[in-house]
């Protein structure tokens, strides 16, 4: 298929509280290098600001990062600062909190709930924002969520932030977190022969409340962190036969026709990768094309 013409609005939009987008978005993660955060070799830093703009002229309209996303070289806030600032009004900004790293890139235990203030003004100070249009809680083991949800929603009080996420959770949480204030979106472990236990409850508990379900690693699949899968399955590799598509843009529109709730926010610093994720947006598969991925995906969970 043809992707340099394909813009992002071709996957459809979807709502984040009062925030429409479309439902490609983009990760910010591999900005930093070639692999996550301090691993692999950081991507060119002006061909990492050239995609960022790029994918807004592509129709993202709604960016994923945070605050540990750096590199001895590199940080993603900055660089989404530099390529982006100022700010179109329709640009997305979602960050996240709860794991954090020290200042040479060592990882700390799980953030305490009245360390989540410093770590969304740090978000704010790198990114040269009054505000967070999204901030995801990533739960980091623990098994309430409520002290630090609710550190998040007092920011949300205070105008910090416009709207309130939660990653790597189960349903339970999602009720817990509920009970202190609205969540938008849910971010966990989900592609095509992957997912946490309890993904498919939770992507169906989302549709039904009409809460944005975004999955991470929707390429990689079990190839995670360092990057995406090149292990295809010959079913895959025969339904992107079929549409002149890659692999990996099969696995993007496979995850997008789980729900209309199902948003994608797949990372590169590639600007011809970029242009294959977001042109997977207008990937329609057929009913025995996604019968079959289903199997595939059954038979590997």
């Amino acid at each position: 298929m043809t992707s340099e013409t394909i813009t992002a609005d071709a996957a459809g939009t979807w709502t984040l509280g009062d925030l429409t987008v479309n439902r490609i978005g983009f990760g910010a993660m591999r900005l930093t290098g070639s692999a996550a955060f301090h691993l692999g070799t950081p991507s060119d830093r002006e061909r990492s600001v050239a995609v960022l703009r790029r994918a807004v002229e592509l129709g993202v309209d709604h960016i994923d990062t945070a605050a540990f996303y750096f590199s001895s070289l590199r940080s993603a806030n900055e660089i989404i600062n530099s390529a982006l600032s100022p700010y179109s009004d329709d640009l997305v900004i979602v960050a996240k909190v709860g794991p954090y790293r020290d200042w040479s890139g060592e990882w700390g235990t799980s953030a305490r709930p009245e360390d989540l203030r410093g770590h969304v003004e740090e978000n704010l100070r790198q990114l040269g924002r009054d505000h967070l249009d999204v901030v995801n809680l990533r739960r980091m083991g623990q098994d309430s969520i409520a002290e630090h949800f609710g550190a998040l929603a007092e920011l949300r009080e205070k105008g910090l932030i416009r709207h309130l996420g939660i990653s790597n959770v189960s349903p339970r949480h999602l009720a817990e977190a509920q009970a202190v204030a609205p969540v938008v979106c849910v971010q966990n472990r989900f592609g095509l022969g992957s997912g946490n236990p309890g993904t498919e409850e939770m992507l169906r508990i989302c549709g039904e409340q009409g809460i944005a379900f975004v999955p991470f690693y929707a390429i990689a699949g079990e190839g995670g962190e360092q990057g995406a899968t090149t292990g295809h399955d010959e079913a895959v590799l025969a339904i992107a036969e079929a549409h002149g598509a890659t692999p990996a843009q099969i696995r993007l529109a496979w995850t997008l026709a789980q729900g209309p709730h199902v948003l994608s926010i797949p990372g590169t610093g590639n600007p011809d990768h970029l242009a294959e994720n977001v042109a997977a947006g207008a990937l329609r598969l057929t009913d025995d094309e996604l019968g079959t991925l289903d199997s595939l995906h059954r038979k590997a969970g």
